[in-house]
This record gives structure tokens, C-alpha cells and sequence, in this order.
């Protein structure tokens, strides 16, 4: 298996959960190398996501660091399986990685959990949005650009659709639910469509008025993807320079914790359509 020029989160994320099984174990890197028969060098790079590392030698290694947690080693020879070309794939070269690796996310998560403070979720947004956030961007991007990330996003909403489509609770505060991105009618368009998408039974929508009052954090996007077992749960939180991914425990403690406090101030489901439905109408 040759080295990989970039390799994804995902590939990285297999790479650090090997790296974290040896050295808890107390496995140095050249006894993992002589174990799996590979050169020294090639130890690293497997565990940064540089080079793959089979089905065969995670069960390998699992064996010989003593990691009796049979789900957790299951899951973790299911990422190293070659992986079917992602529909994400074809925007390789064309569309930053990071927009890649949030549609793979999403796509291998079992459920999503996410705060939206300023933003409406890209997962409901109507293109007439979307096409507006695409224009508010510095430096502004050409038209073919825009399009490109329009067609992205389409398809990354189709993650929410079918029998195996994850469950996915949306908290939104209502800052973002009356910001003006586009015309009037596009922003009813917007609000009627979040409308229509909390009536899916595995897509939550529940909003945070101004009068529940403060929250932690900065205000910025956070999605809590579930993996297959809890060791695999991830953090994505949006930035100016792209999406960060997040798995270390501490991290992941903290941002259920911060979730958990959203979730507490939010209104219920049927409360936050009725919440909608009344900003919808002052337009």
C-alpha cells in the first residue's frame, strides 16, 4: 500500500486510534514494526494516516496490546476495509478538504448532535440560502466556485434521507433563525423549509430564544458526530480557516457537556415550531 500525499480525517483518525492502542499497551514503535513486519519508518506513518494499515494487522495489534474491547476493535477494522469511492470524492481537487471530510463525517456518522448560533445547518439549508452564505465569503468566490459548493451541499443533505440516515438534533438559536441571508422571501423560504424538515422523524429541531440567556462556548458551529462505539465520537467546530475535528476524551467531555446546557435551554419540538412559525409570519 503506497503513501498518501493527503489523507483524510477519517484515515488520520484510524491512524490515531492505532497510535493510542500501542501506547497504552507500552508498545514501542519498533516492536509494533516487528509485529506487523514492517519497516520502523513505517509505524509513524500509518499512525499519522500516511500509509494504510489492513483489517489483518488492527486485528494483529489488537491481540497484542491486550484491547479486549471486541466493538471498539470491530469498529476500528471496518475503517481500515477499503472504503467504496465516497460521492465526495469528485469534488477532490476541486473543493477544500475539509468540506470533504465533514461530508464523509456525516456519512459514517450513527448520529449527530449540533449548535447553530449565527448559521441555519447546512443540512437544511434551502439552495437560495446556501447560494447567499456562499456570497458572503472574503475573499468572494467566482461564480463556478459557488456552484461547486452549491452542489456539494445538495448532496451532503442527502445523508438525512433513507431507511439507515442518522438521527440528527438540531439546536438553533434564534439569532440565526432571524438573520437575513438574502431577500425576504428567500429568508420565509428558509424558515418554512426548517419547518417541514423537523416534521422527519429522525431529523430534531429545537430552538434557543434570546430570553433563555447565556451559554458557553464562542458561538461558533459544533456537531458532535456518534461513531459506532463511544472511543470513535467526534467533534467538528466550524472556523474561519475551515472545520477543526476534535476526539481527544477531554475534548469530547467537554463538548457533550456544552451540548447538554443547549440542549437544557431550548424549547421542545413542538414549541420551536410554533417559534418559527411566529418569525416566519413577521416577515
Amino acid at each position: 500500500m503506497g503513501a498518501r500525499t493527503s489523507p483524510t480525517e477519517r484515515q488520520k483518525r484510524l491512524g490515531a486510534e492505532v497510535r493510542k492502542m500501542r501506547t497504552s499497551a507500552g508498545m514501542s514503535a519498533e516492536y509494533a514494526a516487528g509485529l506487523l513486519g514492517v519497516d520502523r519508518g513505517k509505524i509513524s506513518h500509518i499512525e499519522s494516516g500516511v500509509r494504510a494499515i489492513s483489517p489483518e494487522r488492527v486485528r494483529t495489534l489488537a491481540c497484542n496490546c491486550d484491547c479486549q474491547d471486541e466493538r471498539y476493535v470491530e469498529a476500528l477494522v471496518e475503517m481500515a476495509r477499503p472504503a467504496r469511492r465516497g460521492w465526495w470524492e469528485k469534488y477532490r481537487g476541486s473543493l477544500p478538504q475539509g468540506m470533504l471530510d465533514i461530508a464523509e463525517l456525516e456519512a459514517h456518522a450513527v448520529g449527530m448532535r449540533a449548535s447553530y448560533v449565527v448559521h441555519i445547518p447546512g443540512l437544511l439549508q434551502t439552495a437560495d440560502h446556501a447560494l447567499a452564505v456562499f456570497r458572503a465569503v472574503l475573499p468572494p468566490l467566482p461564480e463556478h466556485e459557488i456552484a461547486l459548493r452549491l452542489a456539494h451541499r445538495a448532496e451532503r443533505q442527502q445523508v438525512l434521507d433513507g431507511d439507515s440516515a442518522p438521527n440528527f438534533l438540531a439546536l438553533v438559536h434564534e439569532a440565526a433563525l432571524r438573520m437575513r441571508f438574502g431577500k425576504r422571501e428567500v429568508v420565509r423560504a428558509q424558515l418554512e423549509h426548517l419547518l417541514s424538515k423537523s416534521e422527519q422523524a429522525n431529523v430534531a429541531l429545537r430552538v434557543i430564544p434570546f430570553a433563555a440567556g447565556i451559554f458557553p462556548g464562542a458561538g461558533q458551529t459544533v456537531v458532535y458526530a456518534e461513531g459506532p462505539v463511544p472511543q470513535l465520537d467526534t467533534v467538528q467546530v466550524d472556523n474561519s480557516h475551515g472545520p477543526d475535528f476534535l476526539h481527544a476524551e477531554a475534548q469530547l467531555a467537554k463538548y457533550r457537556a456544552h451540548l447538554d446546557w443547549m440542549e437544557g435551554m431550548a424549547l421542545s419540538p413542538s414549541a420551536s415550531r410554533d417559534f418559527i412559525r411566529g418569525i416566519a409570519n413577521d416577515l
